[in-house]
């Protein structure tokens, strides 16, 4: 399980957080938290998924090379963890 510092961003927007095993927490630049889970899938990817507290939901997969997610917008959001 990935544990560190996550930064996301799309179209000029970001968010960053904190993941620790299998929880994440994301804080965007409007201030929306968002909180998140990942599972281990068998190739080595892992999937994302991240829900705030108005019922909004991001999710997506990570491999090797980074983090890319797609938000309920239709919005493709890419990042990595350090």
């Amino acid at each position: 399980m990935p544990v560190g510092f996550y930064h996301l961003q799309s179209e000029g927007q970001s968010a960053q957080g904190f993941g620790d095993a299998d929880f994440i927490r994301l804080r965007d630049e409007d201030g929306n938290v968002w909180q998140g889970t990942v599972d281990v899938h068998g190739d080595s990817s892992l999937h994302y998924r991240f829900r705030d507290a108005k019922g909004n939901s991001i999710s997506g997969f990570s491999d090797d090379y980074g983090v890319l997610l797609r938000d309920g917008r239709g919005r493709t959001w890419r990042g990595y963890i350090c």
